[in-house]
């Protein structure tokens, strides 16, 4: 029989039984005929129980063990493979018999850029990344020309590459290579390559490649559907890594992933709102479906997996319709799992409650306890700014919100004197809208800028008026009846690619109300388009005094 209608009646075959009684009928095979025979068992076999008294299958082996050195470097390569997949005992003869032909050629400088391939990545599947004679195929690969190199043989490159990244830049120079070929054929990348390859990029830390990581950032968006949770995870975290973010990527997780986020692993859901969270990306159809598995569902969840999956919500500033429920999940999972928690996830978890206007004042006595700030202590970052101005915040927010709670209070020397701020002041805004009341207000001694309050909260710009609203200068003390907080929003306060305010700024603005602030707030939609100081003043005029304001000179 021919190779090439061997081949084709083979690939026709569904079953390891079709495949053994075809092989019956086959009086002589050459040692590809023989490969492709063990690679198509290895496709279609679902357990090994049919393998062990098959004499077909005993014979094949026979064959490869006792002529491993007249077989080719592509039959022998994909023999391994094969026994490999069918996970036949790796410390047997027949394997050892194999592995030992392919080191000896591979000394011999025998094998091609696609056999090295296809040895690596048999190794990588035998023995794992620990493997001895991977370093001889990566240093074989240094001297080959992988310019022609197809995807199967690219993403066997970068899963041995990856053994490399902690032995510094020795690989680099291929690595630069293997970059460039991927970068021409990204589009070519099933999900699965894709996805191994952006894993590999992270692991290498492929900072440098961006042409590479937004080619296939691009072409991922396609495959969305088509992505496993392992992979989707993969992807995910690349993405992060790599500081990207694309509006059709949300796009199409927002069409897929509701009618699939029931049967995607908790890693995965985690995953995707620690995604939203760090992007400050306000998906509300992510975030509702979200919420409803969690609503129903969260005891499939570790108290990490939990705890990511509902920090976005207070991050983002937003209440699902479900609130109510996910809420009183949340709840009964604290009460049954609080020990499970582990201190910092925690204080991250109760936090943002606190930003969703959720109080979590059941469980305030528990945090301020000395027991548990010694345990936030003890472990990594300890008890940083960050931490106590998290702490701070949730006593201000017990004090002001929740008159109600009488339990124990936060002592003063785990309160900071003035907030971390969430996100940054937006300078260049700042200015503008100093010259432009500069320009309204004649003097600048009439408004101050980032001034700290005693309420631990920075206020932007700050004015000060008397009883009959005229405008007081800055340092004056005496006769202030009311202050004005001026909230400079830029973009990095909201949501991307909206107008929602994220939850660090809500609250602030919340607060400062209830502190007895007016608040205005500036956001940066409403004054891009005001190009000279005569607008921007006219603008700030409206919104400071739009009924009538004064000067005492």
């Amino acid at each position: 029989m021919g190779e090439q209608v061997f081949f084709g009646k083979l690939k026709g075959l569904g079953t390891s039984k079709e495949v053994f009684e075809f092989l019956s009928s086959v009086e002589m095979m050459s040692d590809s005929m023989a490969s492709a025979a063990l690679q198509r068992i290895s496709e279609v076999e679902v357990d090994d129980r049919g393998l062990k008294d098959s004499d077909v299958f005993r014979a094949l082996c026979f064959q490869f063990e006792y002529e491993a050195s007249k077989l080719s470097n592509t039959g022998l390569l994909s023999a391994l493979q094969a026994l490999i997949k069918l996970r036949v005992d790796p410390r047997g003869s027949l394997i050892a018999k194999l592995l030992s032909e392919g080191q000896e050629r591979l000394g011999k400088g025998q094998l091609t850029t696609e056999n090295l391939c296809d040895f690596g990545e048999a190794l990588l599947e035998l023995e794992g990344p620990t493997s001895v004679i991977l370093e001889q195929i990566l240093s074989h690969l240094q001297e080959k020309d992988i310019a022609k190199c197809g995807p199967s043989e690219v993403v066997a490159v970068y899963r041995m590459l990856q053994r490399s990244a902690g032995e510094g830049k020795q690989y680099q120079d291929l690595l630069n290579r293997v970059n460039h070929v991927t970068l021409t054929i990204a589009s070519q990348l099933s999900p699965r390559f894709l996805s191994t390859v952006l894993n590999s990029l992270v692991v290498l830390r492929q900072t440098q490649a961006v042409s590479l990581v937004i080619a296939l950032c691009k072409h991922s968006v396609k495959h969305v559907p088509c992505f496993t949770d392992d992979e989707l995870v993969s992807v995910l975290e690349a993405f992060l890594y790599f500081g990207h973010r694309q509006q059709v990527f949300t796009e199409a997780l927002e069409m897929h992933v509701p009618k699939s986020l029931r049967a995607m692993r908790p890693e995965a859901v985690s995953t995707l709102m620690k995604y939203c969270c760090q992007k400050r990306i306000l998906s509300k159809p992510i975030l509702d479906a979200v919420a409803e598995v969690l609503s129903s569902g969260a005891d499939g969840f570790t108290t990490e997996q939990i705890a990511q999956c509902l920090v976005p919500f207070g991050t983002l500033n937003y209440l699902p319709p479900s609130a109510p429920l996910l809420f009183g999940k949340l709840e009964g999972v604290l009460r049954t799992r609080f020990g499970q928690f582990r201190p910092h996830t925690l204080l991250n978890l109760l936090h943002s409650c606190v930003l969703a206007q959720r109080y979590p004042v059941n469980f305030l006595g528990k945090i301020f306890n000395p027991y548990f700030l010694q345990q936030l202590q003890a472990q990594p970052p300890g008890l940083d700014r960050f931490v106590t101005s998290q702490l701070t915040q949730i006593f201000l927010t017990a004090t002001l919100e929740c008159p109600f709670y009488e339990g124990p209070k936060l002592l003063p020397k785990y309160q900071v004197k003035s907030f971390q701020p969430g996100s940054s002041l937006d300078v260049h805004l700042l200015n503008r809208v100093k010259t432009g009341l500069l320009y309204l207000l004649k003097k600048r001694i009439y408004f101050a800028s980032e001034v700290s309050t005693p309420y631990f909260y920075t206020v932007d710009i700050e004015i000060k008026l008397d009883e009959e609203g005229f405008v007081l200068p800055a340092a004056q003390c005496e006769e202030v009846h009311r202050r004005l907080a001026l909230c400079i929003d830029g973009q990095n306060r909201f949501c991307v690619n909206s107008h929602h305010l994220l939850g660090e700024e809500a609250i602030k603005q919340r607060h400062l109300k209830l502190l007895g602030y007016k608040v205005v707030q500036i956001p940066f939609f409403e004054i891009e388009t005001l190009n000279n100081c005569r607008k921007m003043a006219t603008y700030l005029r409206k919104k400071i005094f739009p009924h009538a304001y004064g000067l005492r000179c």
